[in-house]
């Protein structure tokens, strides 16, 4: 009865054990963002989108399509519509560049246009090409719970390391409890104001996972300014490498 006895003591205290470090890792604010980044990306994904600028006057729509491969590489194609059509932007570590077909040209884009509009959206061009790792070029702190439309939320703040070129001064994440996912993102200046909100909607599963297929950027201090981008395909099975997110194939891939 005693050997019995210590061995059920052995095994209740491995597992709390087991589950204190589960709940430590779990509440890491890092290692939430790093866990949200591999659920939305993957190892390599494609995908297809439509952006749908809104403006007080008029709405202007494109399509494009995006590659990925971790956090280093992408390449972004618009599709739609004909006077855009294949443009690309292209990330390879810090460097990003813009192909533009209507001149033949590539340029080298510099820290300063970061922060400017991306194809005339709310968006700029950080947002969607990322010229930052959410997960290795901030500081991260768990500033608590929140619920956001119904769900549970972790609230964490993120503040860039000082010489982390960036487009904001501080970043605050909700992102899901249930399923690491995005839910809502501000986006504040230097002087912690808040510059834009970006809401994530309609969790649906493509390409294998569960991700949110809306996301909507809200600037803060322009009515009735909005943009909307949809994601129709995911493909997270896709096989890229390094060679694929070149200056060539800027111009050349469809």
């Amino acid at each position: 009865m005693k050997k019995e006895a210590k061995l059920t003591r052995t095994i209740l205290t491995i597992g709390l054990l087991v589950l204190t470090v589960s709940s430590a890792t779990a509440q890491d604010p890092k290692e939430i963002i790093r866990r949200m980044e591999d659920n939305m990306r993957g190892d390599a994904s494609y995908s297809e989108m439509t952006m749908k600028t809104v403006r007080p006057r008029y709405t202007r729509e494109i399509t494009m399509k995006s590659w990925a491969l971790g956090d280093d590489y992408s390449l972004i194609l618009v599709t739609a519509p004909a006077r855009d059509q294949g443009t690309s932007f292209l990330k390879r570590g810090n460097e990003i560049w813009n192909y533009v077909p209507n001149i033949d040209r590539t340029v080298k884009m510099p820290p300063s246009m970061m922060s400017q509009s991306w194809m005339g959206s709310d968006f700029t061009n950080d947002d969607l090409v990322r010229g930052t790792s959410s997960v290795d070029d901030y500081d991260h702190k768990l500033l608590g719970s929140e619920t956001i439309d119904g769900v549970d939320c972790y609230k964490i703040e993120m503040i860039p390391h000082p010489e982390t070129p960036v487009v904001y001064e501080k970043v605050i994440y909700w992102v899901s409890k249930s399923n690491y996912l995005p839910v809502k993102l501000e986006n504040y200046d230097e002087y912690q104001e808040l510059v834009s909100t970006i809401l994530f909607r309609e969790v649906k599963k493509l390409g294998g996972r569960e991700i949110p297929t809306i996301m909507e950027m809200i600037p803060q201090e322009r009515d009735g300014h909005r943009t909307i981008i949809t994601t129709h395909k995911m493909d997270f099975s896709i096989n890229l490498n390094r060679s694929f997110f070149s200056q060539q194939n800027m111009r050349n891939v469809r």
